[in-house]
């Protein structure tokens, strides 16, 4: 009788420390970073006497800080797969609402915390709208917009709000400096660390991702796509709250067109956010690079004495490139996806 001596297959060697950072560095993994580097050559060639110094660079962060906030407070909402088309609105009515507040003597710890409740009804709102009843995120917002507007110049009757009231603690939020760096890009740097734990390691994170990717089929594998959808919502409602109160601190008053002009960068930011690190997933790491590329192309434009429609024009051609490149790569992931997960597998269930 003869036997066949079976040997066990060798396990697949690691792939090398050299090989993971090859492929970290891969220009369809962060190639907004060598965009980004060469914008920065571009223009300490164009300008160099004001570009290429450590004032510009902190310039750059203190001037988007903000636009990092607001696109921060968008990407789990599109992480989830629904719109907030009303967050540069929340902005202005949360920071109006509070400098109004405080401008009528109300203390100023009262006047954040109710102007933090303000962008959570707004995020409630938004998300009974959208997820209770069932009416598309993007019209659904884009609606609340319109009403956010009518308040906001119900409370301001279109004219900004100042007082010397203002110019104490409140404008300590937003204005205080440390070594040339305002509180504002603090902000922003622990909201994206928060942001990134979430949605990286966290099993609410995953189930985030499984519900932007295919929500019926995350439905299917048990996750609570509504849920998870109503939080985000929620979520993006208190972050752009917070965001319009620190810009309102900012601006030392409360104007009641403060937050329209973030309404582009920040998706911008956050869609060209996506192309980087993950491959189609909405992320915070992505989002970071985006804003410190738009901030600086903008901020260069600047230096360099460009006429001022230049700087809305190079947005919104760095937003159509990151839409395309986006839509490829998530076609691209769901092509490579099983079209129908079953509901009883464990590889389905985000763990």
């Amino acid at each position: 009788m003869t036997t066949t001596r079976r040997h066990a297959d060798p396990a697949p060697q690691a792939p090398s420390l050299t090989s993971r950072w090859i492929s970290r560095l891969a220009v369809d993994k962060v190639g907004a970073v060598y965009v980004w580097l060469a914008i920065i050559a571009v223009f300490s060639i164009w300008v160099p006497d004001t570009f290429p110094n450590l004032t510009t660079a902190k310039q750059i962060l203190n001037a988007n800080a903000i636009t990092g906030l607001a696109a921060l407070s968008v990407t789990i909402p599109l992480a989830a797969r629904v719109f907030d088309l009303s967050f540069a609105l929340n902005m202005t009515l949360c920071g109006v609402a509070v400098t109004h507040l405080v401008v009528d003597g109300v203390p100023l710890v009262a006047a954040v915390v109710v102007g933090l409740l303000v962008g959570l009804l707004v995020g409630l709102i938004n998300a009974t709208v959208v997820v209770g009843m069932k009416i598309d995120s993007f019209i659904a917002t884009l609606a609340t917009g319109s009403l956010l507007q009518a308040l906001v110049t119900w409370i301001t009757n279109d004219t900004p709000i100042s007082d010397a009231r203002l110019a104490g603690a409140f404008s300590k939020i937003g204005q205080t400096t440390i070594v040339g760096i305002t509180l504002p890009v603090l902000y922003f740097a622990v909201v994206a660390v928060g942001i990134w734990y979430l949605l990286e390691h966290t099993a609410t994170g995953r189930r985030l991702y499984a519900v932007g990717f295919n929500p019926e089929a995350a439905r299917l594998a048990g996750v609570r796509v509504a849920r998870l959808q109503f939080a985000s919502l929620v979520t993006s409602g208190v972050l752009s709250g917070a965001a319009g109160i620190v810009l309102a601190s900012i601006l030392g008053g409360g104007s009641p067109t403060a937050g329209t002009p973030y309404l582009l960068p920040g998706f911008a930011a956050v869609f060209l956010g996506a192309t980087q690190l993950k491959n189609g997933r909405f992320n915070a790491g992505g989002t970071v690079i985006a804003v410190l590329l738009l901030g600086t192309g903008v901020t260069g434009l600047g230096l360099a004495n460009a006429p001022q429609w230049s700087g809305s024009f190079f947005v919104g051609v760095v937003l159509i490139a990151a839409l395309t490149v986006t839509g490829l790569q998530r076609r691209t992931t769901l092509a490579a996806r099983p079209t129908e997960p079953e509901p009883d597998s464990d590889a389905a269930v985000p763990a």
